[in-house]
């Protein structure tokens, strides 16, 4: 059985660029998920009308 996560939030500003936190709690959570056998196959970042995808901008 393949076990995988999609994080999504919202940036209530509107602006979807992620932070410097959201890179690290997604390090965090790659790293914790890991030897689980769960892999983190995408993190969305969601504001205004536009999206930010952490697997596009090259940040997993």
């Amino acid at each position: 059985m393949v076990f995988a996560l999609i994080l999504v939030h919202n940036h209530p500003s509107g602006d979807p660029t992620p932070s410097n936190a959201d890179v690290q709690m997604t390090r965090q959570i790659v790293d914790t998920a890991k030897p689980l056998g769960i892999e983190v196959h995408d993190h969305l970042v969601v504001g205004k009308g536009r999206h930010a995808s952490f697997r596009s901008m090259g940040l997993l």
